[in-house]
């Protein structure tokens, strides 16, 4: 069985050889001043640059540090998610590569966890030195998180946040899904999310890996989590019930356009045909739409029953496991 320790730290990463000692640095400087028991395992997504060979050397000169490294770069959720599974800390504790985290934070947000009884803590950059092409789409971001999820924080995707060790043991992350783990935490019944104000520094090495693709990604993921959340264990509750409002609509107007039809041939007056009648045809598509929604529950049912969701990931390399 593996020894607990106090904190668990995750760092994906990504072309982040510059930044790499000093981070790492800084963090044994806060973690021995308080004497924590501490872990950081450094998640390599696929860098092109020397961020391995720089975290090979680094783990040699300090046994606290560990490394894994993707064959490929599968994104950061994916790295967060084999991170997550990694850990033996009483606290998890996430943060980024490029120096605009500050380690300084940890105390604090062990504390917030440990004894404030908080199951997630997430960061909030209060002051941002981004460019405005990065902080108005961040803004509508997070205000249409906010009205979906209910959950009152005003940064979502900031990357400093703090876990109790059960909430990461309990959740899953693929796509970009990282942006919405306090989501995922609240619909996994972690229900006291919490807030702090942190510090965000100025990108010292490198360059942004943000594009505004992403947002457009997160958009959809969003949509992707609140259907997930809500039906995952009842889709037919989903389908079917656009089945049955969709076949209904189609069977009535159908049978109104054949009564209307009988009718007037019962008053001897003229007609057109129920398969003239633009109408029909729009309730046939109905019915036929509703029939096909049906189905889709009873396959959606079959496939939940048959198993879950299971991300695999190519891991070329790992240190210190």
């Amino acid at each position: 069985m593996q020894q607990k320790i106090d904190i668990s730290v995750v760092i994906p990463l990504l072309n982040e050889a510059e930044s790499l000692p000093e981070l790492t640095q800084w963090i044994n400087r806060v973690m021995v001043s308080h004497g924590f028991l501490y872990e950081v395992i450094l998640v390599d997504d696929g860098s092109t640059d020397a961020s391995w060979q720089v975290i090979q050397e680094l783990a040699a000169q300090d046994a606290n540090l560990k490394g894994i490294r993707f064959n490929r770069n599968y994104g950061k959720s994916a790295a967060l998610n084999v991170g997550f599974a990694e850990t033996r800390g009483r606290v998890v504790i996430t943060m980024d590569a490029d120096l605009q985290d500050s380690p300084d934070e940890i105390p604090d947000l062990y504390k917030m966890i440990v004894e404030e009884g908080y199951d997630l803590v997430s960061g909030w950059k209060k002051k941002r030195y981004d460019p405005l092409s990065k902080t108005l789409p961040t803004k509508l971001f997070n205000a249409a998180t906010r009205k979906i999820s209910k959950i009152k924080l005003h940064d979502f995707n900031c990357g400093l946040k703090a876990y109790d060790e059960r909430v990461v043991k309990s959740i899953e992350v693929y796509g970009e899904m990282h942006r919405y783990i306090p989501v995922i935490a609240k619909w996994n019944g972690f229900g006291k999310i919490g807030e702090k104000v942190v510090q965000h520094r100025e990108r010292k090495y490198g360059t942004t890996k943000f594009g505004l693709e992403r947002f457009v990604y997160g958009f959809l993921d969003l949509m992707s989590i609140t259907f997930v959340s809500k039906f995952r264990k009842r889709p037919m509750h989903f389908f079917g019930s656009l089945g049955t409002l969709s076949f209904l609509i189609g069977f009535l107007i159908t049978s109104w356009l054949v009564m209307e039809k009988m009718y007037y041939s019962f008053q001897n007056q003229a007609v057109r045909d129920v398969t003239d009648q633009p109408l029909f045809f729009l309730a046939l598509v109905a019915v036929v739409v509703g029939v096909q929604l049906f189905l889709a529950g009873f396959l959606a049912e079959m496939i939940s029953l048959a198993g879950r969701r299971k991300n695999e990931y190519l891991i070329r390399d790992n240190i210190g496991f």
